[in-house]
């Protein structure tokens, strides 16, 4: 299934994408009612295998046509983030081998743990702004992994078990606000940095989240062009890791490192970083194309 976030006056509302469009299930429930059908991602998120297979069942029982009147134009969506209240953001750093060719880093000896926070989330189609702080802004294609069930010391072998879905994510980073000091966080948690979206989509249709091609397109440019395979640490192995120091919540988004084609893995006097009117397209295959546009504070 393929979840959405509509935004209405500003409040998330909960979509699933179908192919006539986009659900809009509060819409949906005001003409055929049901109990107990969530109208909000983390609701569904909260509610476990239980919950999404009630929302299953009512919509496959529903009217859908191209005009049912809570069938939207996926033109017509105003997005929001597919994960609204997340916990946690947990980043990891350096996990694919030829990203950390390009930076001139060695390949980590365990997963490089870092946090971004709510006010970096935002969805497809928004506008970001460029911090007047940085001169640097940096894009990084990320598959992002949504935790379904509470995880704590689970080992490698189950640990795609407590998966909900997984999205397709963007880790912006200010290059220069990244290494102003030796901790990244300042680079990475401005404003609309976490882009997430379009969809949502449940773990039932990744068969295999380490087999996934990935790609940015900047202004039309292919910048980035990899697989999840290319991962150092993968997605399994994450989740087992990060379990054995914190717990992990439903609603929890992991997102999960870039590969290589990054601006600053260029050498210095190629590096041409986002400017405001710059369009960025992040894509991962089965996941759907996440697209900003940005613009000056």
């Amino acid at each position: 299934m393929k979840l959405v976030t509509i935004l209405k006056n500003d409040r998330p509302s909960l979509g699933v994408k179908v192919e006539e469009g986009v659900i809009d299930i509060a819409a949906a429930l005001s003409i055929t009612p049901m109990q107990n059908i969530p109208t909000d991602v983390m609701d569904l998120i909260n509610g476990g295998d239980e919950t999404l297979s009630l929302l299953n069942s009512y919509i496959s029982n529903l009217d859908i046509s191209l005009d049912s009147p809570y069938i939207l134009n996926e033109k017509e969506v105003e997005w929001g983030p597919s994960v609204t209240d997340p916990g946690k953001i947990i980043c990891i750093g350096l996990n694919y081998r030829k990203h950390a060719e390009e930076t001139n880093a060695d390949y980590p000896e365990s997963p490089i743990l870092f946090n971004k926070f709510n006010n970096t989330l935002t969805g497809n189609s928004c506008n970001i702004t460029v911090p007047k702080e940085t001169d640097q802004l940096d894009y990084e294609v990320e598959l992002g992994i949504v935790i379904g069930k509470s995880a704590k010391y689970i080992s490698k072998e189950g640990a795609l078990d407590y998966v909900f879905g997984y999205c397709t994510a963007n880790d912006l980073s200010a290059r220069d606000l990244q290494f102003k000091t030796n901790q990244w966080l300042l680079g990475k948690t401005c404003d609309g940095f976490s882009p997430v979206g379009p969809y949502l989509v449940t773990a039932d249709e990744v068969s295999d989240p380490n087999n996934l091609s990935l790609k940015t397109t900047v202004n039309g440019e292919l910048r980035q062009n990899s697989n999840t395979s290319d991962m150092i640490f993968y997605c399994d192995e994450i989740i087992s890791y990060i379990s054995q120091y914190m717990t992990l919540n439903p609603g929890d988004i992991i997102l999960t490192g870039t590969p290589e084609g990054v601006v600053l893995g260029l050498p210095e006097k190629e590096r041409a970083y986002l400017q405001p009117g710059d369009q960025v397209t992040v894509e991962i295959e089965k996941l759907g194309k996440l697209t900003n546009t940005f613009v000056s504070e």
